[in-house]
């Protein structure tokens, strides 16, 4: 739920609303959903108006701008679906999970603050866990082979089974 935030400066302005949210070590960002109504005060345009969602470094993501093409002040709603991975634009986090959402202005014009609210919506992000290579888990991939104690325990257990089978057997005899 994103209602109530402003949208300020140029992307890195240190007034920008920043949110971050823990999605996962190295998870990746596949497809996002929203539905958003926005006002944008004169003279700042609804076009303006920017979601920016990356990982924590800011060195890979996607910008977002709902009202592009509406070069105009007022109020408008907006809502869709990016499927990412079909747009070669999903990316993934960084080791330290974090998924950053930053809404900035793409012009700062320095007349009003904010420039612009986030009045009322929702953005949903479908995320892909990280799985390691070789992690057991993953249909297709190889499973670890195990440690000599536990190999070691499991033959133990796996005898044990064939004495007592072998000795009812020799009793039912």
């Amino acid at each position: 739920n994103i209602s109530g935030v402003d949208s300020t400066g140029e992307f890195g302005d240190p007034e920008n609303t920043v949110l971050t949210y823990n999605v996962g070590a190295n998870s990746t960002i596949t497809n996002v959903t929203y539905s958003f109504n926005l006002t944008a005060f004169s003279p700042s345009w609804l076009s303006e108006i920017g979601l920016a969602f990356t990982d924590s470094d800011v060195t890979t993501g996607v910008l977002l701008n709902p009202g592009f093409g509406v070069d105009s002040s007022g109020t408008g709603t907006y809502e869709g679906a990016i499927d990412l991975v079909l747009e070669d634009l999903s990316f993934s986090v960084g080791a330290d999970g974090i998924l950053r959402l930053e809404f900035y202005e793409d012009f700062d014009d320095g007349a009003v603050f904010p420039d612009g609210i986030w009045n009322a919506g929702t953005i949903t992000f479908e995320i892909d866990g990280y799985v390691p290579p070789g992690d057991p888990g993953t249909p297709g991939t190889p499973g670890e082979v195990p440690e000599p104690a536990s190999a070691l325990l499991m033959a133990a257990g796996l005898g044990m089974l064939g004495y007592g089978r072998r000795r009812r057997a020799a009793k039912a005899a």
